[in-house]
């Protein structure tokens, strides 16, 4: 075994520096060692690029990936060294309450577990328990599956959301995690709006099957969604921006939602307390439903990552058009840089190949 491998590691400033660190070793019988071959950026990612933050220094980021299991532990049966594989990164202590009934997504520590094992997708090996590891059919290519961890956080809001059949639904961002919630929606049989500030996103909703799209830097999304919910407002109103953006999207969410709607929030926050101004009084005397979503895990016996997978594989789910860009790992500030100018890059889905 290689000694030392490739890995782009956090710098103080928030880029990264690609250099040589030791290769991990597997550190329990039922732990598996793979040859990462494609990785993604997403919007958490980016979240921390060009951020300083110390507790990132140093470190190797990255939680979308495939790639091919090279090493086994003695007591692995699921997967075997050739093996073509999608890897989950959400690990949770394994010793918790919720870990116990596969709600590991909630685990007071997901992510300082995970940060230090399986969720380092920009390097060219990763460890983790095998169970984590999911065979590829021969027809999904690494690059297509390195989206179902995006899938996977989308299939996580649809399943608490609760939609139903002929449902109106406005999904706040098309980005990957909307686009992805955009397909299952119409999966389930509901009527879709999408709403973004970046045209191109738009004309890729379309694309993919939304019945409508707004740009809201443009367009009043508020009248746009009353009109294509015959002014009663979304049933359900997915947020799938989150960051510097939620103040802007939350609200929108609870305009756009119903009276006795819900509203999912889908995008993420970052660490702390963040102030957000709300219609609380329309909130609650329509009675919307606020319904935080985090990540995914199980849904009933099933993993959420698997569901994804079979969806895929059986070509209800569109991988391959979200992918508009791909960089070898020795760029990955150019992939970075791309990435965040969506606007003028048209960037949706950025993929590294290691």
């Amino acid at each position: 075994m290689e000694t030392t491998m490739k890995a782009a590691v956090k710098t103080a400033d928030g880029t990264f520096d690609v250099t040589e660190v030791n290769t991990p070793t597997l550190p329990k019988p039922d732990w598996v060692r793979a040859r990462v071959r494609v990785s993604g950026i997403c919007g958490t990612d980016l979240r921390h690029w060009k951020h300083e933050d110390p507790n990132l220094e140093g470190k190797i980021m990255g939680h979308e990936l495939a790639g091919e299991i090279v090493e086994v532990g003695d007591a692995v049966t699921n997967v075997k060294p050739g093996d073509r594989v999608v890897i989950e990164t959400l690990l949770g202590d394994e010793t918790c309450d919720w870990c116990r009934v596969q709600q590991y997504n909630l685990c007071p520590h997901l992510y300082e577990v995970r940060m230090k094992t399986i969720s380092q997708a920009f390097a060219a090996y990763v460890i983790g328990p095998a169970k984590k590891f999911y065979k590829l059919p021969d027809h999904v290519s690494f690059e297509e599956a390195t989206l179902l961890d995006t899938f996977s956080v989308s299939l996580h809001a649809i399943h608490l959301s609760g939609l139903s059949l002929n449902d109106k639904v406005a999904v706040i961002g098309a980005g990957p995690i909307g686009l992805g919630q955009l397909q299952l929606a119409k999966l389930c049989g509901a009527d879709v709006i999408v709403t973004d500030v970046v045209d191109s996103s738009l004309q890729l909703a379309k694309e993919l099957g939304a019945d409508a799209v707004v740009n809201t830097k443009t367009d009043d999304g508020y009248q746009r969604v009353m009109e294509f919910t015959g002014n009663r407002g979304a049933d359900i109103a997915f947020e799938c921006v989150g960051g510097p953006s939620m103040p802007t999207t939350l609200s929108q969410a609870t305009e756009f939602a119903r009276i006795g709607g819900k509203v999912v929030i889908v995008g993420g926050f970052e660490a702390g307390k963040t102030a957000i101004e709300l219609d609380w009084q329309r909130i609650q005397m329509s009675e919307i439903k606020l319904i935080p979503s985090a990540s995914y895990s199980f849904w009933d016996i099933y993993p959420e990552m698997q569901m994804c997978l079979d969806l895929l594989a059986k070509g209800k789910l569109n991988a391959r058009k979200l992918i508009t860009h791909s960089f070898p790992l020795d760029e990955i500030n150019k992939a970075f840089e791309t990435a965040q100018d969506k606007e003028h890059t048209h960037a949706v889905f950025v993929a590294l190949t290691i």
